[in-house]
Protein backbone atom coordinates (compact mmCIF):
# COMPACT_ATOMS: atom_id res chain seq x y z
CA UNK A 1 0.00 0.00 0.00
CA UNK A 2 1.43 3.34 -1.02
CA UNK A 3 1.81 6.08 1.57
CA UNK A 4 -1.08 8.54 1.20
CA UNK A 5 -0.62 12.27 1.44
CA UNK A 6 -3.04 14.49 3.29
CA UNK A 7 -4.84 15.07 -0.01
CA UNK A 8 -5.70 11.36 -0.10
CA UNK A 9 -7.23 11.33 3.38
CA UNK A 10 -10.95 10.88 3.87
CA UNK A 11 -13.17 13.93 4.32
CA UNK A 12 -14.25 15.07 7.79
CA UNK A 13 -16.13 11.84 8.39
CA UNK A 14 -15.71 8.34 7.01
CA UNK A 15 -19.40 7.66 7.29
CA UNK A 16 -20.31 9.36 4.01
CA UNK A 17 -17.64 7.26 2.33
CA UNK A 18 -18.95 4.11 3.98
CA UNK A 19 -22.47 4.94 2.82
CA UNK A 20 -21.31 5.49 -0.76
CA UNK A 21 -19.34 2.24 -0.75
CA UNK A 22 -22.44 0.33 0.30
CA UNK A 23 -24.66 1.87 -2.39
CA UNK A 24 -24.07 0.21 -5.74
CA UNK A 25 -26.20 2.92 -7.40
CA UNK A 26 -23.96 5.71 -6.19
CA UNK A 27 -21.54 7.13 -8.80
CA UNK A 28 -18.92 7.18 -6.02
CA UNK A 29 -19.42 3.54 -4.99
CA UNK A 30 -16.24 2.20 -6.58
CA UNK A 31 -13.98 5.07 -5.51
CA UNK A 32 -15.45 4.89 -2.00
CA UNK A 33 -14.76 1.17 -1.84
CA UNK A 34 -11.19 1.81 -2.93
CA UNK A 35 -10.84 4.31 -0.10
CA UNK A 36 -12.16 1.81 2.43
CA UNK A 37 -9.77 -0.83 1.10
CA UNK A 38 -6.80 1.51 1.33
CA UNK A 39 -7.55 2.37 4.94
CA UNK A 40 -8.76 -0.89 6.40
CA UNK A 41 -7.25 -3.89 4.63
CA UNK A 42 -4.03 -4.14 6.74
CA UNK A 43 -5.78 -4.95 10.05
CA UNK A 44 -7.95 -7.59 8.37
CA UNK A 45 -4.92 -9.15 6.69
CA UNK A 46 -3.06 -9.25 9.99
CA UNK A 47 -6.05 -10.87 11.68
CA UNK A 48 -6.33 -13.57 9.00
CA UNK A 49 -2.61 -14.36 9.14
CA UNK A 50 -2.65 -14.56 12.93
CA UNK A 51 -5.43 -17.14 12.73
CA UNK A 52 -3.00 -19.37 10.85
CA UNK A 53 -4.28 -18.66 7.35
CA UNK A 54 -1.58 -18.97 4.70
CA UNK A 55 -0.56 -15.55 3.45
CA UNK A 56 -1.77 -16.18 -0.10
CA UNK A 57 -5.15 -17.32 1.21
CA UNK A 58 -5.29 -14.38 3.63
CA UNK A 59 -4.76 -12.05 0.70
CA UNK A 60 -7.62 -13.68 -1.19
CA UNK A 61 -9.89 -13.48 1.84
CA UNK A 62 -9.33 -9.75 2.19
CA UNK A 63 -9.76 -9.14 -1.54
CA UNK A 64 -12.96 -11.17 -1.76
CA UNK A 65 -14.29 -9.54 1.40
CA UNK A 66 -14.12 -6.03 -0.02
CA UNK A 67 -14.97 -6.88 -3.61
CA UNK A 68 -17.67 -9.51 -3.22
CA UNK A 69 -18.96 -9.24 0.33
CA UNK A 70 -19.44 -5.49 0.59
CA UNK A 71 -20.49 -4.96 -3.01
CA UNK A 72 -23.13 -7.68 -2.97
CA UNK A 73 -24.68 -6.96 0.43
CA UNK A 74 -26.40 -4.03 2.08
CA UNK A 75 -24.29 -4.10 5.23
CA UNK A 76 -22.66 -0.74 4.61
CA UNK A 77 -25.87 1.04 3.70
CA UNK A 78 -27.34 0.26 7.11
CA UNK A 79 -24.33 1.55 9.02
CA UNK A 80 -24.55 4.61 11.22
CA UNK A 81 -21.93 6.08 13.56
CA UNK A 82 -24.44 5.93 16.42
CA UNK A 83 -24.75 2.15 16.04
CA UNK A 84 -21.20 1.44 17.19
CA UNK A 85 -17.58 1.58 16.19
CA UNK A 86 -16.74 0.78 12.60
CA UNK A 87 -13.60 -1.01 13.81
CA UNK A 88 -15.61 -3.66 15.66
CA UNK A 89 -18.27 -3.91 12.97
CA UNK A 90 -15.70 -4.49 10.23
CA UNK A 91 -14.04 -7.35 12.11
CA UNK A 92 -17.39 -9.03 12.82
CA UNK A 93 -18.29 -8.89 9.13
CA UNK A 94 -14.89 -10.25 8.15
CA UNK A 95 -15.24 -13.15 10.58
CA UNK A 96 -18.57 -14.10 9.02
CA UNK A 97 -17.12 -13.83 5.54
CA UNK A 98 -14.09 -15.93 6.46
CA UNK A 99 -16.27 -18.63 8.00
CA UNK A 100 -18.39 -18.81 4.87
CA UNK A 101 -15.30 -19.05 2.69
CA UNK A 102 -13.79 -21.81 4.80
CA UNK A 103 -17.08 -23.70 4.70
CA UNK A 104 -16.81 -23.62 0.92
CA UNK A 105 -13.42 -25.33 1.17
CA UNK A 106 -11.40 -22.15 1.45
CA UNK A 107 -10.40 -19.51 -1.01
CA UNK A 108 -10.08 -20.01 -4.74
CA UNK A 109 -6.57 -20.22 -6.11
CA UNK A 110 -5.00 -16.84 -6.61
CA UNK A 111 -5.29 -15.33 -10.07
CA UNK A 112 -8.46 -17.26 -10.85
CA UNK A 113 -9.94 -14.46 -12.92
CA UNK A 114 -11.30 -12.43 -10.01
CA UNK A 115 -10.80 -8.68 -9.99
CA UNK A 116 -8.21 -7.57 -7.42
CA UNK A 117 -7.69 -4.28 -5.66
CA UNK A 118 -4.10 -2.96 -5.81
CA UNK A 119 -2.81 -3.76 -2.32
CA UNK A 120 0.83 -3.86 -1.24
CA UNK A 121 1.02 -7.25 0.50
CA UNK A 122 4.83 -7.31 0.73
CA UNK A 123 4.92 -4.05 2.64
CA UNK A 124 2.22 -5.28 5.00
CA UNK A 125 4.13 -8.48 5.75
CA UNK A 126 7.28 -6.52 6.59
CA UNK A 127 5.55 -3.74 8.50
CA UNK A 128 3.28 -5.84 10.70
CA UNK A 129 5.32 -9.00 11.20
CA UNK A 130 6.73 -8.18 14.63
CA UNK A 131 3.41 -6.80 15.88
CA UNK A 132 1.62 -9.82 14.47
CA UNK A 133 3.85 -12.32 16.24
CA UNK A 134 3.76 -10.40 19.53
CA UNK A 135 -0.02 -10.48 19.90
CA UNK A 136 -1.48 -13.47 21.73
CA UNK A 137 -4.87 -13.46 19.99
CA UNK A 138 -5.96 -12.70 16.40
CA UNK A 139 -8.28 -9.99 17.75
CA UNK A 140 -5.32 -8.33 19.50
CA UNK A 141 -3.30 -8.48 16.29
CA UNK A 142 -6.20 -6.84 14.44
CA UNK A 143 -6.49 -4.09 17.06
CA UNK A 144 -2.77 -3.37 16.96
CA UNK A 145 -2.71 -3.22 13.18
CA UNK A 146 -5.73 -0.92 13.25
CA UNK A 147 -3.96 1.40 15.72
CA UNK A 148 -0.76 1.43 13.66
CA UNK A 149 -2.73 2.21 10.50
CA UNK A 150 -4.58 5.04 12.25
CA UNK A 151 -1.39 6.60 13.59
CA UNK A 152 0.35 6.28 10.23
CA UNK A 153 -2.50 8.17 8.59
CA UNK A 154 -2.19 10.88 11.24
CA UNK A 155 1.58 11.17 10.74
CA UNK A 156 1.16 11.28 6.96
CA UNK A 157 -1.32 14.13 7.26
CA UNK A 158 0.80 15.98 9.82
CA UNK A 159 3.90 15.57 7.66
CA UNK A 160 2.05 16.93 4.64
CA UNK A 161 0.85 19.93 6.63
CA UNK A 162 4.39 20.68 7.76
CA UNK A 163 5.72 20.25 4.23
CA UNK A 164 3.12 22.68 2.91
CA UNK A 165 4.46 25.18 5.44
CA UNK A 166 8.04 24.56 4.32
CA UNK A 167 8.87 22.82 7.61
CA UNK A 168 9.50 19.25 6.49
CA UNK A 169 13.02 19.16 7.99
CA UNK A 170 11.66 20.34 11.34
CA UNK A 171 8.97 17.65 11.21
CA UNK A 172 11.49 14.88 10.51
CA UNK A 173 13.60 15.98 13.45
CA UNK A 174 10.65 16.04 15.84
CA UNK A 175 8.69 13.06 14.52
CA UNK A 176 10.46 10.40 16.67
CA UNK A 177 9.51 12.34 19.82
CA UNK A 178 5.82 11.99 18.91
CA UNK A 179 6.20 8.26 19.46
CA UNK A 180 7.87 8.82 22.83
CA UNK A 181 11.51 8.60 21.75
CA UNK A 182 13.90 10.79 23.69
CA UNK A 183 15.02 13.90 21.81
CA UNK A 184 18.15 15.95 22.43
CA UNK A 185 16.84 19.46 21.85
CA UNK A 186 20.36 20.87 22.01
CA UNK A 187 21.65 18.65 19.19
CA UNK A 188 18.50 18.99 17.11
CA UNK A 189 18.53 22.77 17.47
CA UNK A 190 22.11 22.88 16.20
CA UNK A 191 21.21 20.77 13.17
CA UNK A 192 18.25 23.02 12.42
CA UNK A 193 20.17 26.21 13.14
CA UNK A 194 17.59 27.50 15.60
CA UNK A 195 17.52 28.21 19.32
CA UNK A 196 16.74 25.41 21.74
CA UNK A 197 13.82 27.37 23.17
CA UNK A 198 12.34 27.94 19.71
CA UNK A 199 12.63 24.23 19.02
CA UNK A 200 10.88 23.34 22.27
CA UNK A 201 8.03 25.68 21.37
CA UNK A 202 7.80 24.13 17.91
CA UNK A 203 7.72 20.65 19.45
CA UNK A 204 4.92 21.69 21.78
CA UNK A 205 2.86 23.01 18.85
CA UNK A 206 3.53 19.86 16.85
CA UNK A 207 2.41 17.59 19.72
CA UNK A 208 -0.76 19.65 20.09
CA UNK A 209 -1.56 19.31 16.40
CA UNK A 210 -0.74 15.59 16.55
CA UNK A 211 -3.29 15.11 19.34
CA UNK A 212 -5.87 17.08 17.39
CA UNK A 213 -5.41 14.92 14.32
CA UNK A 214 -5.64 11.72 16.38
CA UNK A 215 -8.93 12.96 17.78
CA UNK A 216 -10.20 13.77 14.28
CA UNK A 217 -9.15 10.36 12.98
CA UNK A 218 -10.84 8.49 15.83
CA UNK A 219 -14.04 10.47 15.37
CA UNK A 220 -14.20 9.35 11.75
CA UNK A 221 -15.15 5.85 12.87
CA UNK A 222 -17.13 6.27 16.09
CA UNK A 223 -19.81 8.41 17.64
CA UNK A 224 -18.49 11.48 19.55
CA UNK A 225 -19.98 10.04 22.75
CA UNK A 226 -17.60 7.07 22.41
CA UNK A 227 -14.46 9.11 21.79
CA UNK A 228 -12.98 8.96 25.29
CA UNK A 229 -13.38 5.19 25.48
CA UNK A 230 -11.93 4.74 22.00
CA UNK A 231 -9.00 7.01 22.84
CA UNK A 232 -8.25 4.99 25.99
CA UNK A 233 -8.38 1.87 23.84
CA UNK A 234 -5.78 3.38 21.52
CA UNK A 235 -3.47 4.20 24.43
CA UNK A 236 -3.70 0.67 25.84
CA UNK A 237 -3.86 -1.42 22.68
CA UNK A 238 -0.21 -2.58 22.91
CA UNK A 239 -0.43 -3.58 26.57
CA UNK A 240 -2.25 -6.85 25.70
Amino acid sequence: MNTSSARDCFPTTHWSVISNAGNSQSPRADSALNELCRYYWPPLYVYACHRGTARADAQDLVQSFFISHFLKTNYLQALDSKKGRFRAYLLTCFKHHSLNEWKRAGCKKRGGGAHHRPLDWATADKEFQSKLMAAERPESAYDRAWAVTLLEQVLAQLGQEMQDKGKRELFEELKPSLAGDKLSYRDAAKRLKMSEEALRQAAMRLRKRYRELIREEILKTCDPAEFEEEFRWLLNVFSD
